[in-house]
């Protein structure tokens, strides 16, 4: 087996990496942010808690197509889950 070649650390691959460990804490925030939202969602919908329920809504559809604009989440995965989301409230509101 060959032995690993080792890569040397240019100046512009030790930016990249400096840029890679901000975007990637940028990435997590946004993604954990998202998925709290999302929670507050659920936790008012099964409490049948229609205004809270609305209201978590409105953060969480602005906190998911931020998301979408960033590149943190596809704007498909982002449209799904504020649809879902929507879908649940409406179940609510019978």
């Amino acid at each position: 087996m060959p032995a690993k070649k080792m890569v040397k650390k240019t100046p512009s691959i030790l930016k990249r990496q400096r840029q890679n460990v901000k975007r990637r804490e940028l990435n997590a925030s946004a993604k954990a942010r998202v998925k709290t939202l999302v929670k507050k969602v659920r936790d008012a919908a099964e409490k049948n808690d229609l205004a809270a329920a609305r209201i978590a809504m409105v953060e969480a559809e602005r906190a998911l197509n931020k998301a979408a604009t960033a590149g943190v989440l596809k704007k498909g995965n982002s449209s799904r889950r504020v649809s879902r989301l929507g879908k649940l409230l409406g179940k609510i509101g019978k």
